[in-house]
């Protein structure tokens, strides 16, 4: 069969998709870039804000309407097959149903005669195959985390900690090398959980050092997401690896809020302090990183205080990069059964910390001006 996809949200959704690709691929079927050429539609969704679901039920709408009569098959994947599969079935009950956790079953659902439902399960580490597609791979080193985040509605799509071994992973990367990939991706909900579940080795140091000596070739490995709290556990040990020639001077770590009442009632693991001497540590011993931050704004419990906290964080930590996001109500989530802030007051702060961040930016920006950098094609980035 013919099958098309569309995927939306993170990189671990983008590797979820490389992986489904392969299985199809690996039993006879092929990917088409076109949804007129397809004879079945792959949607791996994302549902981690309200305004994502919206969005994800209204494109299903859309190709819906796009496939009625056409005899083509409709599967739906990703998280939100996972967290809210009796909404997807209220709307779309003629849809086959296929959470993170069986992504390795993708090709009985492209090809059964029904819709089929499969939701439950834990994933399977034994086996990753990426198909690569371009300059860049996503791979994924686990799924899952062992934060309770009171806003968090991917715990529910992905709830428990599983890592896959070191092996799976290098060959993984091999093959991602061998077929034209310069730039990995180690992904995770939180990359600096990898191997807790394994008894703790080997840790994520660990692993990107054995990928360096395993494969050769000319990649770089850029590291995903990792919480604050697991960094600390081996900050030093994750500092020799980012000096690596191989790997990115690149480091995602949310702060979410500058203020700890709001981290406490967030349900995050640190402190502002703790938080703020993990980068000063990083920039200290890697002075040309470049740190990356998510910033939720209006969650419950946020008041004025609290808020400008968050600003003066960031005009203190000045990072190279804000995810900034007005927190939304999740399903089966604590924070929604909270007093919420209301919407003016969300959208107002969203705005005063917008002109923040684009302050930081542009006094951040302004070093490059004149440099000469390395560009990230195959032919330019070696």
């Amino acid at each position: 069969m013919r099958v098309y996809f569309e995927t939306y949200g993170c990189a671990l959704n983008r590797a979820d998709t490389s992986i489904m690709k392969h299985v199809l691929i690996s039993r006879g079927h092929e990917i088409v870039d076109n949804i007129s050429e397809a004879d079945a539609v792959v949607v791996n969704t994302c549902t981690v804000r309200l305004d994502s679901e919206l969005r994800m039920i209204k494109r299903l709408k859309e190709l819906r309407e796009t496939l009625r009569g056409s005899g083509k098959k409709l599967i739906i994947a990703g998280c939100m097959a996972k967290a809210q599969p009796y909404t997807l079935r209220k709307f779309f009950p003629e849809a086959s149903l296929v959470s993170p956790q069986n992504i390795l079953r993708i090709g009985e659902a492209v090809e059964s005669a029904e819709p089929v439902t499969f939701i439950s399960g834990v994933r399977p580490t034994h086996v990753m195959h990426p198909y690569v597609e371009g300059a860049s791979a996503e791979i994924p080193v686990a799924e899952g985390c062992l934060g309770d985040c009171s806003f968090c509605i991917v715990k529910v799509a992905r709830r428990n900690l599983r890592s896959y071994p070191p092996e799976v992973v290098i060959r993984a990367v091999k093959e991602a090398v061998n077929a034209g990939a310069v730039e990995i991706d180690l992904t995770a909900q939180d990359t600096g959980a990898y191997g807790i579940d394994l008894g703790g080795k080997p840790s994520l140091p660990d692993l990107i050092a054995e990928i360096i000596e395993e494969v050769p070739g000319r990649y770089f490995i850029r590291v995903g997401m990792m919480n604050p709290d697991s960094l600390q556990g081996f900050i030093d040990e994750f500092i020799d690896v980012l000096k690596e020639s191989r790997v990115f001077k690149y480091v995602h770590l949310p702060l979410q809020s500058g203020s700890d009442e709001v981290l406490r009632i967030m349900r995050r693991k640190y402190t502002y302090d703790e938080f703020k001497s993990l980068v000063i540590e990083l920039r200290r011993k890697v002075p040309e990183i470049s740190i990356a931050t998510d910033i939720i704004v209006g969650h419950p419990g946020e008041g004025e205080e609290d808020f400008e906290l968050t600003k003066k964080a960031v005009r203190e930590l000045m990072f190279d990069k804000v995810h900034l996001a007005q927190y939304s109500v999740r399903p089966r989530t604590l924070a929604a059964a909270m007093p919420q802030v209301h919407e003016p007051v969300k959208k107002r702060r969203s705005s005063e910390l917008t002109e923040v961040i684009e302050e930081v930016g542009t006094v951040i920006n302004q070093a490059y001006v004149g440099a000469v950098g390395r560009g990230r094609g195959k032919q330019e980035v070696f």
